[in-house]
């Protein structure tokens, strides 16, 4: 019954900036660690940020310094700003975050259903 929304994708022109946002709902009891990823087309999926439950951060040397990853406990949300957007960015970009619905259940990784950002002049 979790579910992971991601909004904010759309088309940008190089050197712009996007925010992303994705929800977990349903039956949660905790989230861990929860992430960004991307996939261009004919590419395979990429991590692109993680963000631990306390606020611990990773980022791919593609985005480093460009994207920032933070997530809202309270909310149960998570967000990605992007800055200086460019063309290689262009992906559907994809939430996954680590779940239990109640505290002796096992952790499960859950994916959003992808959002779209196209970076074009």
């Amino acid at each position: 019954q979790v579910q992971l929304v991601e909004s904010g994708g759309g088309l940008v022109q190089p050197g712009g900036s996007l925010r992303l946002s994705c929800v977990a709902s349903g039956r949660i009891f905790s989230i861990n660690t929860m992430g960004w990823y991307r996939q261009a087309p004919g590419k395979q999926r990429e991590l692109v940020a993680t963000i631990t439950n306390i606020g611990t951060t990773t980022y791919a040397d593609s985005v480093k310094g460009r994207f920032t990853i933070s997530r809202d406990n309270s909310k149960n949300t998570m967000y990605l700003q992007m800055n200086s957007l460019k063309p290689e960015d262009t992906a559907v970009y994809y939430c996954n975050a680590a779940i239990r619905s109640n505290p002796i259940a096992p952790f499960t990784i859950y994916w959003g259903q992808g959002t779209q950002v196209t970076v074009s002049s």
